[in-house]
């Protein structure tokens, strides 16, 4: 925990940035009935009923620091869709950066080791050595940022039913692209000074003689 809360508190470095990771899942869904459309005195309305259409993952990449985020449409949240990720942000997003500071929680894809199944093992050890990475503590995966991220995601753009990957996948842009045009970043205040003020019952008490 300390680790993330100090790794936190450090200056904006564009040779290091800081990105954090995560994923969510998200149920399709379509209208069993159809709606009503919205009239100049009442809101459109829509039956609670509805068809499930499957399954989606949603993985996102968040750096606070640049009120940036990317996120990715998958049908399944694999090693492989972990791995891609990667690539795109050492490639692509932060191709001159000389360490990218990966935050993520401690599910069994992800690990570096990813890269070496899907990328031949000179390129999978060229982008491995381009990452840092910082696990959340077990059980304490809401010290990861792009957690409070994802909660905006959810409430500003998947309140909606979506049934197909092509409507998710122009509702999401949407989002993400407002989102970063506005720079949107969080105010992040727990620190290390905090954490052992208010979470003391977590550390052992030491009786000095």
């Amino acid at each position: 925990m300390e680790d993330l809360l100090d790794l936190y508190a450090l200056p904006h470095d564009p040779k290091r940035p800081l990105v954090c990771f995560d994923e969510h899942p998200l149920a399709l869904r379509s209208d069993k009935r159809p709606r009503l459309e919205a009239t100049t005195t009442k809101p459109e309305r829509y039956d609670y009923e509805f068809v499930r259409q499957g399954k989606r993952q949603l993985l996102m990449a968040f750096d606070p620091h640049a009120g940036w985020r990317r996120v990715w449409v998958h049908e399944q949240r694999t090693k492989r869709e972990f791995a891609l990720a990667l690539w795109e942000l050492a490639e692509v997003h932060y191709p001159k950066a000389d360490k990218i500071v990966l935050v993520v929680d401690n599910l069994n894809i992800h690990k570096l080791s990813a890269l070496y199944e899907h990328f031949k093992p000179a390129k999978a050890r060229r982008l491995a050595e381009r990452f840092e990475v910082h696990f959340t503590p077990k059980h304490a995966s809401w010290l990861n940022m792009v957690e409070i991220e994802i909660g905006v995601m959810v409430g500003q753009c998947l309140h909606d039913r979506y049934d197909g990957d092509d409507e998710l996948e122009r509702g999401v842009r949407a989002w993400e692209n407002g989102r970063n045009k506005q720079r949107a970043t969080i105010n992040w205040s727990f620190t290390t000074d905090k954490a052992r003020e208010k979470l003391k019952r977590l550390y052992p008490s030491i009786q000095m003689r």
